[in-house]
């Protein structure tokens, strides 16, 4: 029986929720079953969201992975252009899966759109195009197949506090450490995480202790230094495949004024992380350091104050428990005041076509920030809670030996690396090695032995911060009294930075209120612990009587 497999695509949203995908593969299924052909269950490839004008689809990459098993011999399409919506695209796929014996059967003949006259009149034009699409995809599918072997050629250029040094006949490519700017990127890291300084800041301080860039011509940017926070390069793991071109379709104000054409049609868009491909290159911060920055980038992202003029204690950190979405704050006015509410953003009525997705309720924001500020302030107020969760991550921190561990095979790898240099130079001295032959080997190891030193001193910066967490952790005892003495007189700001530190997100249904805090509670039977604020039974939120009242404010470990 002959082995086949089912390709089927949608490009856009409209299409993902009419389900013609699945009218695709149920028509595909029929007739594979009517000529006799078996297909597995896991040979049915499905691209939905990506534009037929582009190879590069996750389905697909697969589905030419497979064929190049040489275990496929059919595949079934609904139609041509669901395989590429370009002509030289459909000739590139349709050669590439012959020429491994695999036959491509279309189930609907195209549709006779261009007269034959106008065809022959293109023909040199979509020779030419087929001509530079088979470039481009092979030169695409070549660097793909060169960054999984760990090949740091496919990418653009070394980023700063790195010097890409060229392959030769005798060595590959590689990523040379610069210890000045490697310092300037862990001074960096240190100024965004530690001290808390924004990246305009950092760009400003920069350029205040006239620290030069790469090109040593221009000033520090915020986006330079925004790049240099997300750049996973820093923590050993440079990456390829980042973003992909996507069509543009943001007119801006400029293309507006051109009557919105742009010569550059294609703009990038980020792809998901698990399809990224990793090749190692030395680290120049730890790995807990680059995560701490990215939860701060995201936490920046979620919490940016923007256009704000009043802030609120719980500003981006509400969500409604009912349909998923934030509540933001809004405000009605009486004859004697004026009074602010938090509003799902599913119950307004003119943001869906189709009317309101939920039908929660405003909340009156003053009530509602001081009945959570209490429960924070119980949460924190008990020593003996803050110091359990404390001694857990200080024996956590002392328990993980895996940068010990990594920093003696360094070590003894710099200790073989030395012997073997020393061994070439007494091989040289006593005329049993010639002078090419040594200039032949002693690069290689004398670029080990760079590469590894850079690395020990990553670790050794690791192993740093993690010294001033363990001393960090031992003032926060004497933090937390003054926070409780200082708790009814600190201002909406310092209370944020209080909760932000402490609360995930809160959660808010038509009943219960369930903060997620990253401290884990103390076991609800033990003596000394903190009374929370869950045991009352009854807060009135919400206004007027026929309302619901909450009847539980939970609290629930987020770690």
């Amino acid at each position: 029986m002959t082995m086949a497999a089912i390709y089927a695509r949608v490009s856009s949203d409209r299409q993902k929720q009419e389900h013609t995908i699945d009218s695709q593969i149920a028509a595909l299924s029929e007739f594979a079953h009517s000529q006799a052909l078996m297909v597995p269950e896991q040979w049915v490839f499905q691209d939905e969201g990506y534009s037929g004008a582009t190879v590069v689809r996750p389905a697909l990459e697969r589905l030419r992975d497979l064929a190049c098993e040489g275990t496929l011999e059919a595949i079934l399409v609904y139609s041509p252009d669901r395989l590429s919506r370009k002509y030289a695209y459909q000739v590139l796929l349709v050669e590439e899966f012959s020429r491994q014996g695999v036959e491509v059967i279309f189930i609907k003949s195209p549709k006779a759109s261009t007269p034959e006259e106008q065809l022959l009149v293109q023909f040199q034009g979509m020779i030419a195009e087929y001509e530079r699409a088979q470039i481009a995809e092979r030169t695409r599918r070549g660097k793909r197949f060169r960054a999984r072997s760990g090949s740091v050629n496919v990418l653009s250029g070394a980023p700063y506090g790195y010097r890409y040094i060229k392959k030769t006949e005798i060595r590959a490519a590689y990523y040379q450490v610069i210890e000045e700017e490697a310092e300037v990127v862990r001074t960096v890291y240190k100024l965004y995480t530690e001290d808390n300084l924004s990246i305009n800041a950092i760009a400003r301080w920069l350029n205040d202790h006239q620290i030069p860039t790469r090109k040593r011509i221009s000033l520090w940017e915020r986006s330079t230094v925004w790049a240099m926070l997300r750049n996973p390069a820093y923590k050993g793991m440079a990456c390829f495949g980042k973003t992909r071109s996507v069509e543009r379709k943001k007119i801006t104000r400029p293309l507006r004024k051109r009557g919105g054409f742009s010569p550059r049609d294609s703009a990038h868009k980020e792809c998901p992380q698990e399809q990224w491909l990793q090749i190692p290159v030395p680290a120049l911060i730890s790995e807990d350091l680059f995560a701490l920055a990215q939860e701060r980038l995201q936490s920046n992202k979620r919490h940016s104050p923007r256009r704000t003029i009043e802030p609120t204690l719980l500003q981006g950190m509400l969500v409604c428990n009912n349909c998923g979405y934030a509540y933001y704050r809004t405000s009605t006015r009486t004859s004697k005041r004026k009074l602010y509410y938090y509003r799902c953003l599913g119950s307004d009525n003119y943001r869906f076509s189709s009317g309101p997705v939920c039908q929660s309720r405003p909340i009156r924001q003053d009530y509602l920030d001081e009945l959570v500020w209490k429960q924070i302030v119980v949460l924190l107020s008990d020593p003996e809670l803050v110091r359990s969760e404390i001694r857990r991550r200080i024996e956590m921190i002392q328990e993980s030996n895996s940068e010990k561990q990594r920093r003696e095979v360094i070590l003894k790898e710099l200790l073989r690396v030395e012997n073997s240099i020393k061994k070439l130079l007494d091989a040289y001295q006593s005329d049993l090695l010639q002078m090419d032959e040594l200039r032949d080997r002693m690069p290689q190891l004398r670029n080990r032995h760079k590469t590894l030193q850079a690395e020990l001193a990553g670790l050794e910066y690791a192993v740093a911060n993690q010294q001033s967490v363990l001393r960090l952790a031992n003032k926060l005892e004497s933090f937390l009294r003054k926070l409780c003495k200082s708790a009814e007189t600190m201002d909406i700001l310092e209370r944020q930075r209080v909760l932000r530190l402490v609360v995930k997100e809160i959660l808010v249904d038509d009943k219960n209120i369930r903060i997620k805090h990253s401290v884990p509670l103390l076991p609800s039977n033990k003596p000394g612990g903190p009374k929370m604020q869950s045991e009352v039974q009854s807060y009135l939120l919400r206004s007027g009587r026929h309302q619901p009242t909450f009847g539980k404010l939970v609290s629930a470990l987020c770690i």
